[in-house]
This record gives C-alpha cells, structure tokens and sequence, in this order.
C-alpha cells in the first residue's frame, strides 16, 4: 500500500483538513487493510487528545442494500474493503480509477469534521489485447507507391489501468517481407495503425503476403494477442475521413428535442465510391451513461439531446465520434466534442442523508444513552439551478432534533434533546428545503430515528413486601408462591434473574426460579421454626446490570403431628403417696403435659380414664389439677391405680396416658362410716317444706330414745377399746347388692342391746363393714361426671358427713358422732409420705414443687 496525505489538526476547538489517499489493487478480496485513519493522522500523538476510546469514526453511505458498500470503517480508524472490487466494471477506460468516502469523525458523542478519503483502485494486468477478429484480408494495388498504408484494426484491452491498457505493436514475421507496421495515437487515445509498403511490388512475382502483428499490454508481466494479416496485392481504399478540427465545444440547454440537433459533425474522404462514403458512431471512449442521454444520426452526423440530465448528473459531458468509411479494410477518424448543460429552469430541490447508523435509505438508529448534541446525519442539498433558483435554505422543526449547516448547501442532524425509549422508541423527521426562485419550489425529506435500547431502568418489584402462607412436612419442590418484578428494557435487559439473600445458601429451605417461582428445598418443620423472613434479589442481564430487592415473609402453619406428653408424672407408672385430712384442701397433685405443635393443635385436655371406679377423683381437664371429687372416708383407704389421658385438639387428635399408683390413707379424724344420704347433690329431691315439718315431727321422738341409746352404746364399747388395745375393723364380703341391703335392714330394723362390752364392740365394728361396703356400691352407681369448664357446686348446698367425736376422759376416751355440714372449699391434708413432700394451697392456685418434674 502507498500512502500519500496532508495533515492540518488542531484538536476540537481549532480548524480539521485532512486529505488522504489510499491504495489497493483490483481483486484484492472482501476485508483487505487499507490503512488506518488515525494512525496516519498521528492522532493519538496529540498531548491534547486525554481520551483514544472517546474518538470515533464512521463513514457515510445512502444504504445499506447488498453490493452497495466497497468499503468498511471500523470506529478506531481502520479502512477494510467490503466486497472484491474490479477496476474494470467500477471505471472509465485510461483513467485513474479511485472511489471518494465520507467519514464522520466523533469524539464521545460530538462531531468534529467530515473527513474526504480517496481510495484508488490499482488496475491489475488481468486482460491480454484482443482484436476483434483473428485475421483480416488487405489490398495493395501493383503499382502502389513506396509508403502507401492500409489500415488494419487495432486491439483492444478491457483493463483500465494506465500501463496495463498501453498497448505496443511489433510485426511478428517482419524477414524479407516488402511491408512494415505503423502506429499514431488519434485524439481518444486509441492506436490507429496501418502496413505501409516499404518496397516496389511484383503482382507476377508474389500476388499473397501473410503478416503477423502482435499487439502486447504494458502490464508486469506483459500480455499480448497476434492479428493474422493476409495482403493482396491490388488496388484498395487508402485515404482515411478527416474531419474540420479535433475538438469542439458547444453549450446548450438542458432541454430535449428531436427536432433541433446540438452539432452537426461533417468528416470528408478524398476517396472515390464506397471508399468515401462516410458514417458516424460514438467511440467505445464514451461513457454509457453519457451516450444514453444523446442520440447521434449515424448518416449526417447530427447530434441531438433527447433525454434531460438529471440535477445531480454533472453539467459537462464528453462526447466521442469516429467517421469510418465503407473502404476495405474500412478507415475511421475520431474526434471529441465537448457539451456544456445549462440549466435555465427552476427544479426541486434535491435532498440526500447519510446516516451514521443507516438501516435502510430513509431509517436510522440511535441509542437512546446518545448524548445531546450528538452527530445523528449528513444531509446533501442538491439545486442546479442559476440564480435564485438555486439557492436553497433548509429546515427541521423537531422537539428533539434539530438541523444545522455545516457549508453550503451541507448540513448535520444533531440531537437536541435527551431521548428515552421506555417513553417513544420512534421518531419520524421531516427536512423541508426551499429555493429562493418565484415561485419558489420546496422539497421535502421523511425519514425516521429508531431508539435503540440500553439497559438504564432498575428492576422493579409489584410490592415491597411478598407474604406467603405454606404448610409444614410437605415434600421438596412444594410450591410457596410467585414473586413478581418488571423491567421495560429489552433484550438482556429486560431479562430478569433471581436469587435468595440468605447467610446460609447450603441449609435454606427454599429456592427460586429464573421465573421468580420460590418452592421448597426440603420439608419444613414448623415446631423448628415457623416464620421465615428473608430477601429477594432481582437482577437484569444487561451492561452495565441494575438489581433490586424485596422483602419476604413465610409462615410455615402447623399440622397436627406432634403427640403430647407427660412432663410429670415422668415416669410410667408413676407412684404417689397421699394422707387425707379432713377440712383440707381437696387438690393432690397437678399433671403437666406438653405438645410441641402450636396453637389449636397444643390446646390440651386431661382425663381420667381408668381406675376412678368410686369416683373418688377428677382431674381438671384443661389445668391438669388432680383433686378429690367428693369427702374421704375411712373406707376409702387403699391403692388405685389411676390412668390419665391427655389429648390435644388437632385433627386428628393425638394423645398420651399415664398411670399414677396412688396409695390413699386417711386421718383417723375421719368418720369410717358413711351416712346413709345421697352424695349426688345434683340428684337430691328437695322435699316439700309442708312435708318436712311433718316427718320432723313423727321423727323425732323415735329419734331421741335411738340415739341416746347408741351413744351409751358406743361410748361403753370404745372405753373397752382404748383399754384391750387396737380396734381391728373388719370388712365381710358381701356376695349381692341384696343381701348388703338386707343386712342393712337388719341393722337399721332393731336396735340389739349387747349383752357385754366385748360383744357391743364386735357388733359395731361389724355394722361399720357391712356400711362401708354399702356405701361403696352406692357410689359407683352415681354419675360422676367431670365437666369442660371449672367444677362449680352450688354454694347453698352442702355435703353431709359422719363426724366421730373422740374425747379423752378420765377412765377411757369417749366417741361421740353427730352430722356436720362438709363444704367444698375444704382444704387438702397435707400428706408427707415417703416419695414426696406436699403443701397446703388454694383450690386453683397450682404450684409445682421441686422435685416432681
């Protein structure tokens, strides 16, 4: 590649010529390095140039359609061929071949200047000469004179390229022959040559002669042709049309007529018949485009405009005519006519843009992150007319747009103000320009901007706050819910990712889609933790990426799936010890239970569910208090094995037991007979008062005689106790309800005065027996029912019990018993017994003692 440039630069505020040359040959294929703009420049070497990355360049061009392109500019400078040029198709014949482009050169988002770079297409030696036909046949008279020439055609080269369309023309076969070969350079720049004779023919002698004229390009290496000359010595046509002069210059007005031509070309030849007739043609110099807006008559030589040249067609054309008689071989002469248009009407305005970023011929596209003041288009304004007529003024009325000139009849489309895609993503523009002729014709240009995206929005969540309800013990991938963001970028910009913000990424339960879907990572467990709050994090795909982030809270809800248990008694069976006094408070103990499920499902309820057969007790159902249900008696003592339930309210309900061996033993205060009244208070009748006077009255003197009576007895009987020593009590066993009541009518049918203390005393221990006994079926006949809520019992009735008086006299201890009201507010004796120690508190107040649990 040769380089040739000059180079005036004073950066940004100073004045940019610039005038670059540059080569490549013909062939070359699509991509070949011409040079590059910036370096050649010694741009980068400039002390006031802080930043290379910022300065662009792009190159002009009215569209992007195929084959339309021959050249690439890449925005650091560099110059590429875009398609395999070929110098023979793209230029005229013997004459320089380069291609002009314009290039936009940027710094950041400003225009500095207009580059003009001229690119010359070296032509390669890729044609040989080639005449039209391989040999042609010509006549010598006999008696022609020493240097009397026919004419023979010349060769042709398709290349364009000064050295390699020079074509050099030698004889082949130049021994011994009477002819030699000369060559002149007619006006066109085209080879005439002619065989002249250099010696005297001899018809009878040799009347035939072949010759060789080889016809060789100047191209490294040289091509060259052979044209087979045959000579017949005869008389032939040897004088050649001439015409008044070489060149003419005529001007005329842009206006086609048929009827009136522009020149008459005349050409005379001395010859006589056909060899001096003349006919006219345009030479293969002349341009098509050229010779398409000019007819030429063929037999008089008059040249007529019959097409109209467009504005932008130049207005001096060149115009080659060669006049060739009918001789044979036929001889020709050329000659070249100039022809100045002049454009006297008053034409349109003609508009051109170059964009820098073109999609088609009338569209472009912009970034929307494009600064204000921006280089958006090149505008070309074309009016060839004379005078006012061709002077034009341009315009461009846009908010965000705007048009200013660079020379005359230049302009540049700027951005005036900021654009935004997610608020219009297409502009449409119009530029009117407006001639000054009377009247003044005005063109108008559309063409439209399209916005192209950058990724300059945040991702944005529908809430700040995502709450989502999920159920434990569900398998992974259980769906939780869906969180929803939105970008208005396009492409990778409006492409969102998410993610989970969490300290613990390898053991967090959850996980999110691409989609923004969060699941499961793995059952949950709500008695280990139930709310989860955490952070969603969103981010787009693009450069640079915008992120966001949300709140989230789940609840994971509860299922019944945890079973109660027993805190105390911690052991099954669990043995507990319990004295009984009388005018104690009822509470023995308090069950405690516990259910790791929350809520409904954690709700609990005690009951007993075996081993209350005298319901002797009853558990609160909801405080786990185990109290005595109604007065002990003596008759009471024993063990019970009590089985406790305790159930929670889920679904289903899920449940824990235990069993408490209780050993009861009871105060010696206490009656060891039960009286004969019914101890379901919600089952006692109450008797008519009319009706009670009544009974008290017939009662009552049976009554006093019985009583005094027993007391004797029975005072007699202990003072025998106290002295023989302890009392053993027997309880005989009774086969029937039946006969526990017979034995009972027995008792309470006469009243046996013993004989002696020993007997008395045996018999009363007996008639204890046989009452205890009674009375413990008569208990388990009743309905004890413990109730959801508190047991309340009415605070007007009371309970009946026997009372046994003992009182020490002077000889011996004396018993006494009378009925006493029992109310249910009496306190539980306080019992000490092996395993545990108790205290006294109020029915309600439940306090754990250490040591129990």
């Amino acid at each position: 590649m040769q380089l040739n440039f000059g180079i005036c630069l004073l950066y940004l505020h100073y004045c940019l010529c610039i005038d670059f040359t540059y080569y490549v040959k013909e062939g070359e294929e699509e991509g070949t390095y011409l040079g590059d703009i910036a370096v050649d420049m010694h741009l980068y070497d400039s002390n006031l140039l802080t930043d290379r990355s910022k300065v662009t360049f792009s190159q002009f061009q009215r569209s992007v359609t195929q084959n339309s392109q021959l050249f690439n500019v890449t925005k650091s400078g560099k110059i590429y061929t875009a398609q395999t040029l070929d110098s023979d198709t793209l230029c005229s014949y013997n004459q320089e071949c380069f291609k002009t482009i314009k290039i936009a050169i940027q710094q950041a988002k400003a225009f500095i200047k207009i580059l003009k770079v001229r690119v010359v297409i070296q032509d390669i030696n890729d044609h040989q000469p080639k005449f039209k036909n391989e040999e042609i046949n010509i006549q010598f008279s006999e008696d022609a004179s020493i240097g009397v020439r026919r004419s023979i055609p010349n060769a042709i080269d398709r290349d364009v390229g000064l050295q390699n369309s020079q074509i050099s023309y030698h004889l082949g076969n130049n021994i011994d022959n009477p002819f030699a070969l000369s060559t002149s350079k007619s006006v066109d720049g085209i080879s005439q040559l002619s065989i002249f004779l250099k010696e005297k023919l001899d018809r009878e002698k040799q009347d035939k002669y072949v010759l060789e004229i080889v016809a060789k390009d100047g191209g490294l290496p040289p091509k060259e042709s052979v044209l087979i000359v045959k000579v017949t010595v005869t008389d032939v046509n040897d004088n050649t049309p001439v015409f008044l002069r070489k060149v003419y210059n005529i001007t005329t007005k842009n206006k086609a007529s048929r009827m009136m031509p522009i020149i008459t070309l005349t050409a005379t030849d001395l010859d006589s018949g056909d060899n001096g007739k003349v006919s006219y043609h345009f030479s293969s110099k002349t341009a098509s485009s050229t010779k398409s807006h000019f007819m030429l008559n063929e037999r008089t030589g008059e040249i007529y405009l019959q097409q109209i040249f467009p504005l932008r067609s130049k207005l001096l054309n060149e115009l080659y005519v060669r006049a060739t008689d009918k001789g044979k071989p036929p001889l020709s002469s050329a000659v070249l006519v100039l022809v100045n248009i002049i454009n006297q009407q008053n034409n349109y305005p003609s508009i051109d843009v170059n964009f820098v970023s073109p999609v088609s011929e009338s569209s472009a596209t912009i970034s929307e992150d494009t600064a204000v003041g921006s280089f958006i288009a090149y505008v070309m304004v074309t009016d060839n007319d004379i005078g006012l007529n061709g002077e034009v003024t341009c315009e461009l009325h846009h908010d965000k747009f705007q048009l200013l000139m660079l020379e005359s009849k230049e302009y540049k489309v700027n951005l005036k103000d900021p654009v935004d895609r997610e608020v219009q993503d297409h502009y449409d523009i119009t530029i009117s320009c407006e001639d000054q002729g009377s009247p003044s014709l005005e063109t108008k240009r559309k063409f439209s901007i399209q916005v192209m995206d950058v990724n300059d929005v945040q991702p944005k969540f529908t809430k700040s706050t995502f709450k989502f309800l999920t159920y434990e013990n569900k398998k992974a991938n259980f769906p939780i819910g869906f969180i929803n963001a939105t970008d208005p970028d396009l492409g990778q910009g409006g492409q969102l990712t998410y993610s989970l913000l969490t300290n613990n990424k390898y053991n967090f339960p959850f996980q999110i889609t691409n989609y923004g879907f969060i699941s499961t990572r793995k059952p949950l467990d709500h008695e280990i933790k139930n709310i989860y709050k955490f952070q969603v994090f969103v981010k787009d795909n693009g450069k640079p990426s915008f992120n966001n982030t949300a709140n989230v809270f789940i609840e994971v809800m509860d299922e019944n799936d945890n079973a109660p248990y027993f805190s105390f008694p911690s052991v099954n069976p669990f043995s507990l010890d319990v004295h009984y006094y009388p005018n104690k408070k009822t509470n023995i103990t308090v069950l405690k239970a516990f259910d790791r499920d929350s809520r409904t499902n954690a709700f609990l309820k005690y009951e007993i569910l075996r081993g209350n057969d005298k319901h002797l007790f009853s558990v609160n159902p909801y405080t786990g208090v185990l109290s005595f249900s109604r007065p002990v008696y003596q008759d009471d003592v024993g063990s019970y094995n009590l089985e406790f339930i305790v159930k929670d309210s889920g679904t289903p309900v899920l449940s824990a037991m235990t069993t408490v061996s209780l050993t009861l033993t009871v105060s010696n205060k206490t009656s060891r007979i039960m009286p004969a009244v019914n101890k379901n208070l919600n089952e006692m009748v109450e008797v008519d008062f009319a009706i009670v006077i009544v009974l008290v009255a017939m009662i009552v003197s049976i009554a006093v005689v019985v009583s005094i009576a027993t007391c004797i007895i029975r005072c007699n009987r202990a003072r025998n106790a106290a002295q023989g020593g302890a009392v053993e009590v027997m309880n005989p066993s009774l086969n029937s309800r039946s006969e526990r009541r017979q034995l009972i009518n027995q008792t309470d049918s006469s009243v046996v005065i013993p004989k002696s203390p020993s007997e008395m005393r045996n018999r009363n221990i007996q008639l204890v027996g046989l009452r205890s006994q009674l009375y413990s079926e008569d208990v388990s006949q009743n309905d004890w029912k413990t109730s959801t809520l508190a047991t309340k019992l009415p605070s007007t009735k009371q309970i009946y019990v026997q009372q046994v008086a003992v009182t020490a006299g002077g000889k011996g201890v004396q018993e006494s018993t009378c009925m006493v009201p029992h109310k249910q507010s009496d306190r539980i004796a306080t019992h000490l017994g092996s395993h545990h120690k108790w205290s006294d508190g109020q029915t309600g107040l439940y306090e754990e003692i250490a040591g129990m649990l």
